[in-house]
């Protein structure tokens, strides 16, 4: 990318898209396009032509997504699969007939098979059955994704995908109940010691690991391989670190400063048992992660506490 060239963020006011948008500009890129929900809506098919045929950019992030944890999956599994289907649909479609020289679409770990070989490589893609609490997501995500594939292989386009693992950081959604679980957390042990409570009940068992990665990192990962990678296969994106459910809560609670008891609710659903992306790919390519778990949820946290919003967007 030039730093004139013409970039539109799609999902700019996410946390992964105003995370890219800061990277960018932090980069010296001075082009950058970005449409709020109300200006541009783009689970509609004539809206996203429209744009795209006035606009024309050149390179595209596609971080838009209608995201949340394991309960609004649950819950909305239409809603989930149609609107990540649709919009990414519409926007990759028209980024191809508007000849798009490259286009990045932001996958998610999830659309990996629940019992996949850990770490998990790019080729498990599609090998074994998906997790059923977020499969109608998952099938979204792969579709996009496969998408992408196809049209590189039907008509030669330079459209790449990612595979980030959990993110957490500025602009996260600290809503109590479709938001994922580091940004939960947050929330439950910031009131818990505002209200004075002595014990924190979490959901399951605590001992499912996770990895994560702060989400300036994964703009910086993200930047660096829309200059440095193309190919039909996706690329990880992670920190290669796990870390189980307990160890995080009470890291949360430490930041927090919450000092009340942790209890774990066994009759709520775990979600996958171990998710870490092997990230051998990513560091191949020259790119390798900055921030470590407890210094990024001190940032994120300082976030949630000057954050307007604090709740779904």
């Amino acid at each position: 990318m030039e730093k004139n060239s013409k970039i539109f963020v799609a999902g700019h006011r996410g946390m992964v898209g105003s995370a890219i948008v800061r990277q960018l500009e932090k980069e010296g890129y001075t082009n950058i396009i970005t449409r709020t929900h109300q200006e541009l809506d783009l689970c509609r098919q004539d809206a996203v032509e429209k744009f795209f045929s006035e606009e024309k950019p050149e390179y595209v992030f596609l971080g838009a997504a209608k995201v949340g944890g394991i309960m609004a999956n649950a819950s909305a599994l239409a809603d989930f699969m149609y609107d990540n289907m649709i919009l990414e649909m519409n926007v990759i479609h028209e980024a191809w007939k508007n000849d798009c020289k490259k286009l990045m679409f932001l996958g998610s770990s999830c659309i990996y098979p629940r019992m996949a070989e850990q770490p998990m490589k790019e080729s498990c893609l599609l090998t074994s059955a998906l997790e059923p609490t977020n499969e109608a997501y998952a099938l979204a995500k792969i579709s996009g994704l496969k998408y992408c594939e196809y049209l590189n292989r039907q008509y030669h386009t330079d459209f790449i995908s990612v595979m980030p693992t959990n993110l957490y950081g500025p602009n996260d959604n600290y809503h109590p109940e479709h938001s994922h679980v580091l940004p939960a957390l947050i929330r439950r042990f910031h009131e818990a010691k505002e209200n004075g409570l002595t014990e924190v009940t979490c959901w399951g068992t605590g001992t499912p690991l996770r990895e994560f990665l702060y989400v300036d990192d994964l703009a910086e990962a993200c930047v660096y391989l829309m200059n440095h990678y193309s190919g039909n296969e996706t690329v990880n994106l992670g920190s290669g670190k796990e870390v189980s459910i307990k160890e995080l809560t009470e890291l949360v609670a430490k930041v927090v400063g919450y000092e009340g008891t942790i209890k774990w609710d066994t009759t709520k659903p775990d979600g996958t048992p171990r998710k870490l992306l092997d990230v051998s790919k990513l560091e191949s390519l020259g790119w390798k992660y900055h921030t470590e778990l407890e210094e990024g949820i001190a940032l994120a946290y300082d976030d949630f506490l000057h954050s307007e919003i604090r709740v779904e967007r």
